[in-house]
């Protein structure tokens, strides 16, 4: 059997050692890198803006008592032939006024014994609803509807549809609120980096929120809040 060297089995040890340096130092960094790649923050990022309502939808409600269903009707014709009237007259189109058929009760199929009957069996109920996006006009509309009144005709108020005030070009402003979302986010995300001693890096993930339409308040409800939250996840660097 031959003998090696002692040059040789230097070598050799060299080798080895290096190797196993090397090794070592490789599993090192790649630990280094995993927990590198763990180092995140998460923030979230608010946008809100106010807009204009763009769409008034004003269901003019009113009715009618009688004993005579045929007269009724007559009476609720010319009701609503007033109230398309006074509409075109403030300046709208007949494209934003629709009608709805009307809607008759029997207060003698009621159950009331003679002693409790109204004084007329049947009451007719009507509207005639105004859809449109000149919502300023809209509203002077509403506050002039004392008119109506004048010309005898009874307005209702009918609890299953109010008048609604909405906001439907939200897709228009989508893109630049999630952007200031995010913008607002990063600032955050830098904030925490400062403290920390740490610098932000690339996104490593993000999550938009859903959007909200509000009414600014009670009394203004053609004024709107859209708000929206995103939420992002930033990595940090040393």
């Amino acid at each position: 059997m031959e003998k090696q060297s002692p040059s040789a089995a230097l070598i050799l040890g060299l080798c080895i050692g290096l190797g196993l340096a090397l090794a070592g130092w490789l599993v090192g960094d790649a630990l280094y890198q995993a927990r590198a790649s763990q180092r995140a923050v998460t923030v979230k990022g608010l946008a809100e803006r106010q807009v204009k309502a763009d769409l008034a939808i004003w269901p003019i409600n009113f009715l009618r008592t009688g004993n005579d269903l045929s007269q009724l009707q007559s009476r609720l014709d010319k009701d609503r032939s007033q109230i398309k009237d006074f509409l075109s007259l403030l300046g709208f189109d007949p494209s934003e006024i629709s009608e709805s058929p009307p809607r008759i009760t029997d207060y003698y199929a009621q159950g009331y014994n003679n002693r409790n009957l109204p004084p007329h069996r049947y009451k007719a109920e009507a509207s005639v609803t105004l859809s449109t996006a000149k919502v300023d006009k809209a509203k002077k509309a509403m506050e002039a509807s004392g008119e109506l009144v004048k010309e005898g005709i009874v307005l209702a108020q009918d609890y299953g549809r109010g008048t609604e005030f909405l906001f439907t070009g939200l897709n228009k402003i989508k893109p630049e609120m999630i952007a200031q979302a995010t913008k607002n986010a990063r600032a955050a995300a830098e904030q925490f980096a400062r403290d920390s001693g740490s610098e932000v890096g690339a996104i490593k993930s993000a999550r938009q929120g859903l959007f909200s339409i509000r009414n600014r308040d009670m009394n203004t409800p053609d004024r709107k809040i859209v708000r929206v939250v995103t939420t992002v996840q930033y990595f940090l660097d040393d």
